[in-house]
Parts: structure tokens; C-alpha cells; sequence
């Protein structure tokens, strides 16, 4: 199994805050990242696809097209956003990079699958700075 990774690159606001709990125990657990304000970060998203080369291009898949996808699918939705406000799919749930990631793999994984006829989404890493990301696996 081969596995073919490509890098895009967002800038995106956002702030974690638990609308049911109080602004004091929303300052305690999320500190500085409940900013009523809101803050930013210049975030990093690793698409990770897995396959078989195929023998005529020796590809898993064209990364040209993997690129376009994931602008399209993912990057135009979010870069220059506020994860709250300003993004459909995040509408009503907690702006963490946790559920971020997973919500990206739901547009990403079905997507990536027809561009990926012997492979398929193996994992998404996403880094909210240089020390601190997440990984998923689609589980």
C-alpha cells in the first residue's frame, strides 16, 4: 500500500465556547481560546490517500486533482472564515479541531474515492499550530 499525502494551507477564526455552561467555567477549561473576541490561527491540513499505484500513470491518484478537490471541497469554505459564523457545515457544534477534522473527513472521504478508484481517504491531519494537531482516521 502506498500512501500519497498533499498539504493545504487555510486561515480561519473561531472561539470554543459551551453556550450551557457560564462565562467563568467557559474561561476556566477553554482559557484564552474563549475570547469573546474570538482569535485565529494559520492552520495546516495534511490529506493522507492510500492505493495502489495504477499501471499506466503509476499514480494512486493525480495530485493536481487531489489539490482542486480539497480547495474546493474544503479550503474555499473556510479560509479567510470564522468557523462559527461563517461555515455551514460547523453550524451548532463546538469549533474544536477535533470536530473540525471529523467534518472534513465527511466532505473529504466520498469525494477522494472517486478520484481514487484502487485506494481511498486514509487520514487527516490537521495542525492548529506548529505543536499542537490532530489526526484522524475516519473511526
Amino acid at each position: 500500500m502506498i500512501y500519497v499525502c498533499r498539504k493545504e494551507h487555510f486561515n480561519a477564526a473561531h472561539k470554543l465556547w459551551n453556550p450551557n455552561w457560564s462565562e467563568e467555567k467557559n474561561f476556566e477549561v477553554f482559557g484564552p481560546c474563549a475570547n469573546v473576541n474570538w482569535h485565529g490561527h494559520n492552520f495546516e491540513l495534511i490529506v493522507t490517500v492510500k492505493g495502489i499505484p495504477d499501471p499506466e500513470t503509476g499514480f494512486v491518484v493525480d495530485l493536481k486533482d487531489l489539490s482542486s478537490l480539497i480547495k474546493k471541497l474544503v479550503i474555499d469554505k473556510v479560509d479567510h472564515k470564522n468557523l462559527n459564523m461563517d461555515v455551514d457545515f460547523m453550524q451548532g457544534k463546538m469549533a474544536s479541531c477535533e470536530i473540525l477534522v471529523m467534518e472534513f473527513w465527511k466532505i473529504l472521504e466520498p469525494a477522494i474515492k472517486e478520484i481514487t478508484p484502487k485506494g481511498g481517504l486514509h487520514k487527516l491531519t490537521l495542525y492548529e499550530t506548529p505543536r499542537n494537531f490532530v489526526e484522524y482516521r475516519g473511526e
